[in-house]
């Protein structure tokens, strides 16, 4: 269900798997009750949330104040979130922004809307993924639901083996949670968690992508109309 990636008094930080539900089932959640039977924890507390297809790294409070920092530190958006994405083809730009309102679609589906009241941003790099597909990193600036999926969908890229909005079966959904930065109590906190579980990213394509992006707050991202870079 995950692998251990840090251990501090206040916080956890794990490798949740893929294919593994972060909400709720009847009042439990079993990935929770996992971790916190590994750790030795009575109780932990979900800072934020990944897609059940998604792998990749998840933050866990371990009492009730340092949740309470850590989730403030995400509605203010202070937190660097980065993700990996394996797409199905060549999308329409290299590298960008993606902007708009996202409004429920049919069934399980969000889509991207041209307005931009309380808009979806995400920023993006790519490269060639292999195979004709294209590999992705992606940071979104804003926390909407399918976020980074609708935004690869509308730069003409489903993600491989996503089953709402992809085009191509896999053994996976191919989106990672990559790397997370965040402010607590003085220090600046920075983690990196490459994918392992999945046969495309172990491509040599994909594996040469990854080598340029070992530390992606340090990259020249795309200007967000309005802000500076960074």
């Amino acid at each position: 269900m995950f692998t251990l990636v840090f251990e501090h008094p206040d916080f956890l930080v794990i490798d949740k798997h893929p294919g593994i539900s972060v909400h709720k089932d009847d009042n439990e959640q079993p990935l929770l009750a996992e971790v916190a039977r590994h750790t030795g924890d009575e109780k932990l507390y979900l800072i934020h949330r990944l897609d059940k297809m998604t792998s990749g790294l998840l933050l866990l409070g371990r009492h009730h104040d340092a949740a309470s920092q850590l989730s403030a530190n995400f509605a203010q958006r202070v937190v660097e979130k980065y993700y990996l994405a394996i797409g199905t083809k060549k999308p329409k730009k290299k590298q960008g922004v993606v902007i708009g309102d996202m409004s429920r679609s049919r069934r399980s589906s969000w889509k991207l809307e041209t307005s931009r009241e309380n808009p979806a941003i995400t920023q993006f790099f790519s490269t060639a993924g292999g195979d004709g597909r294209r590999l992705f990193l992606c940071k979104p600036h804003t926390g909407k639901t399918h976020q980074i999926r609708v935004a690869l969908r509308s730069v003409g890229s489903g993600i491989t083996g996503d089953d709402i909005y992809g085009c191509e079966t896999s053994d996976r959904g191919y989106l990672h949670a990559y790397a997370l930065r965040f402010p607590y109590q003085g220090e600046q906190w920075q983690f990196v968690c490459p994918p392992t579980q999945g046969a495309l990213w172990q491509g040599e394509a994909v594996q040469a992508g990854l080598a340029e992006w070992q530390s992606p707050w340090s990259l020249n991202w795309p200007v967000i109309a309005g802000k500076s870079k960074g």
